[in-house]
Formats: structure tokens, C-alpha cells, sequence
């Protein structure tokens, strides 16, 4: 797969999100909204991926006062991720075709979960979000990524991960959004 890099054009998108209705982008003249963050996670009962997006709940407010619209992608399907991903507070985009996986280049690795970081995530997922790791994929192999997008559509960075516990924080997507600098491919 192509991996994408910054000042690609990447509008405008338009997707049909679990539980927000329509979504799309660039966003509605009149809209104050400079920056969207696309998190491609992996399927719906991940452990390691419905932590970090209770992360990312937490600090919907914080992120929303800073510009950025979050809107998360699972290679699974509505139904499989309406337990897990139907009450947070930003949009969700069932994959299950993984058709805006490969639109992005997002990739797979059979060695995405063998890191130690997954390990402890994992467990510390297991009990503090909702999730069931036998729950929303056939295959455990997707790796996340990161992208955020300007309001012109343009892609200002990207993060593509190497193993299951590979993205931004909430914090390092901030840092990207004050620092223009910092905008760069990782």
C-alpha cells in the first residue's frame, strides 16, 4: 500500500459514521474548525484501541477548543461495534471492507500485537474499557495510524504504527495542532 504524506489533498471525504449520521470534510463554510484528526484503529472489541479512545473521550472538550475534530475508523462492522465504540462523544466510521484502510495505506503486520507495550495495554484494556478481544475482527494484524488533515483537506501529519500501541496520545496530537513546525510525516 501507498503510505500518504503530508500536503496531500485529501478532500473532500465523506462518510457515514455509526452514531453522528453523515460526516464530511472540509467542514461547512461558517465552520471554525481548522483540523480533523483520523484515527484508523483496529477492529471493534480491541482492548488497546477502546483504551485509547476513552482517552480521547475524556478529552473530547479539551480537543474541540483547540480545533480538532476527531472521527475514528474500525475494520468492523456497525453491528459488531455498537457495544464498544456507540457512546463516545466523536463520530466512528465502520470499515468492515477496510476500503478507507487502503484509500490511506494503513497497514497490517502479524507482529502488530508482540510488542510489550500491546502486552500492557491490553491488560490494562481488558479492565478498564469496555471491550472482548474475540469481538468485531477475524484477524488481529491491523496496525493503527494517524492522520490529521488541515481545513482545506490537506494533510498536515501522519503517524502510521509499527505495533498495536502505536499512536498519538491526545497530548501529541495538541503539540501538532500549536506547533506548525511540528507538522511532519513520523
Amino acid at each position: 500500500m501507498t503510505r500518504r504524506l503530508p500536503d496531500e489533498l485529501f478532500a473532500p471525504l465523506y462518510f457515514e459514521t455509526l452514531a453522528h449520521g453523515a460526516f464530511q470534510w472540509p467542514p461547512p463554510k461558517g465552520t471554525d474548525t481548522p483540523h480533523l484528526h483520523l484515527q484508523f484503529r483496529r477492529f471493534a472489541g480491541c482492548p488497546v484501541c477502546n483504551l485509547h479512545l476513552r482517552s480521547f473521550a475524556k478529552s473530547h472538550e479539551r480537543l474541540r477548543e483547540a480545533g480538532v475534530i476527531t472521527v475514528a475508523f474500525f475494520h468492523s462492522s456497525a453491528e459488531q461495534m455498537r457495544p464498544y465504540e456507540g457512546d463516545l462523544p466523536f463520530p466512528t466510521v465502520p470499515d468492515a471492507t477496510r476500503r478507507w484502510y487502503r484509500h490511506f495505506g494503513v497497514e497490517r503486520s502479524a507482529w502488530a500485537v508482540l510488542h510489550p507495550k500491546v502486552m500492557w495495554s491490553a491488560t490494562k484494556g481488558l479492565f478498564s474499557a469496555p471491550s472482548n478481544p474475540f469481538v468485531g475482527g477475524s484477524e488481529q494484524g491491523g496496525l493503527p495510524a494517524d492522520f490529521l488533515l488541515r481545513a482545506d483537506g490537506t494533510l498536515a501529519a501522519v503517524h502510521y504504527g509499527s505495533h498495536a500501541d502505536d499512536q498519538w496520545s491526545v497530548d501529541a496530537l495538541l503539540a501538532l495542532v500549536s506547533d506548525p513546525k511540528a507538522e511532519a510525516a513520523e
